[in-house]
């Protein structure tokens, strides 16, 4: 089996900014909205589905070429990161129709069913976006994951096996 090429290692990160990048536009158009500047929230949405339909691109990708990828955490942590990457994961499942539905209906001026369904839509797209950012920040930044043939792999295995003989 080759070797992922090395770009493929930033996509978490990558995907992460996309996550957040969503979620600050999401906020804009909705204030956007709220305030009645319609073009300025069209756009805004737009630009948060766009990165949200490149985010699951690349998230997709990264996880069929790197495979599954393991949390480094222990201790009290791990609970409250599989809580988070669980209702993440539901939520994201859920928020891709809700928010097609909605797109349709904004783009085809059925304003008030747009806003029966944007009405569950914002928040729910707006914390997939949000715990999408500590996902990847717990996974990859706090408790640096367990990836087969990496050095974090490595050094984690050493760190594993000082502790485990008593050395440390």
């Amino acid at each position: 089996m080759l070797a992922p090429a090395p770009w493929v290692y930033h996509l978490p990160a990558i995907n992460a900014t996309l996550n957040g990048t969503s979620a600050v536009f999401l906020l804009t158009g909705y204030f956007m909205i709220r305030n009645g500047k319609v073009l300025a929230h069209k756009t805004c949405m737009l630009i948060a589905f766009v990165c949200s339909s490149v985010f699951l691109c690349g998230y997709l990708y990264y996880h069929f070429t790197i495979g599954l990828v393991r949390f480094g955490g222990d201790g009290w942590i791990r609970p409250v990161y599989f809580t988070i990457l669980t209702t993440h994961t539901i939520l994201a499942v859920v928020i891709v129709p809700l928010v097609i539905i909605a797109l349709y209906r904004a783009l085809t001026n059925q304003f008030v069913r747009h806003r029966a369904i944007a009405r569950w839509t914002f928040p729910l797209w707006l914390y997939v976006s949000v715990t999408g950012v500590i996902v990847y920040w717990l996974l990859y930044v706090a408790y640096p994951p367990l990836i087969p043939g990496t050095t974090t792999t490595i050094m984690r295995g050493l760190t594993h096996f000082v502790r485990a003989v008593g050395l440390a």
